[in-house]
């Protein structure tokens, strides 16, 4: 009897450590594990887009052509600036070599010919590129000349866009925007001219101007969203040109949200 009940017992205790699962032992991973736990390298960042700047010299004249990164890194609007860089190469080097042949036909001294683009930046928006740019120009004659130009850029459409377009009408727009213009204009004029001035009997020299006339550019100066909008004034345009030019810059009021389409709100702040 006793033999039996210890039998059982023996028999209860070795179940009882059958039952205790067993010790995990650490195993050396493979090198297939190694590799999973590993993660990649990351991959190489993309270049980024360098400012190009064009110049040549030689006897017939002198060539430059420039535009910023940001508009280096979208691809139509560099294929645009390219193209036009080789358009406007290809005119100034024709016009100087018929120039120069007509000065020596006609027996006057033939002075080199001059061309220079130098796009700039004045905004850099999230969905917009604004830039602007002075275009100078000597084809012979007593000094050069020189004009500016713009372009506003949508980046989700990719594409050129107006400035002008963004408003409902020029009328609209010019109804926001004219008041303040010629009084920013006046006071430019009285700077330059001083308390002196006599005029020279050129209206255009005395009277204000049409803004939308002139070349436009929206700018931000918060970074938010166009809140700013500026008119670059060539010369002879508000004045002699030994003036040189003239630039008037008006914040976004009420009055100019007011004239913007609804669809491009949301891209100006403002009033």
């Amino acid at each position: 009897m006793q033999r039996t009940f210890a039998c059982a017992t023996l028999l209860l205790a070795l179940a009882a450590c059958g039952s205790k699962a067993p010790t995990t032992s650490s195993a050396t991973p493979t090198a297939a594990s190694e590799a999973a736990a590993t993660p990649a390298p990351p991959a190489p960042a993309a270049p980024k887009a360098a400012a190009v700047k064009v110049s040549e010299k030689n006897d017939l004249y002198e060539f430059s052509y420039a535009y910023p990164a940001q508009a280096a890194a979208i691809p139509a609007l560099k294929a645009q600036f390219d193209a036009d860089m080789a358009r406007q190469k290809a005119d100034i080097a024709k016009d100087a070599s018929d120039g120069k042949k007509d000065a020596k036909d006609n027996d006057y001294p033939f002075n080199p010919y001059f061309h220079s683009t130098e796009w700039k930046v004045v905004t850099d928006l999230p969905g917009w590129l604004s830039l602007s740019t002075l275009l100078g120009l000597y084809t012979g004659g007593a000094h050069p000349n020189y004009a500016f130009d713009a372009l506003l850029w949508d980046k989700a459409a990719n594409r050129r866009v107006d400035a002008l377009a963004l408003f409902t009408s020029k009328a609209a727009l010019a109804q926001a925007v004219t008041k303040p213009f010629c009084a920013a204009l006046a006071k430019g004029r009285l700077k330059k001219r001083g308390e002196v001035w006599q005029g020279d009997g050129i209206s255009d020299f005395e009277q204000c101007i049409d803004p939308l006339d002139q070349t436009v550019i929206l700018g931000s100066a918060g970074r938010q969203g166009f809140d700013r909008i500026g008119f670059l004034i060539a010369p002879y345009n508000a004045g002699p040109y030994a003036e040189g030019s003239y630039e008037v810059t008006l914040p976004v009021t009420p009055a100019v949200l007011a004239a913007v389409k609804p669809e491009y709100r949301a891209a100006f702040v403002g009033g």
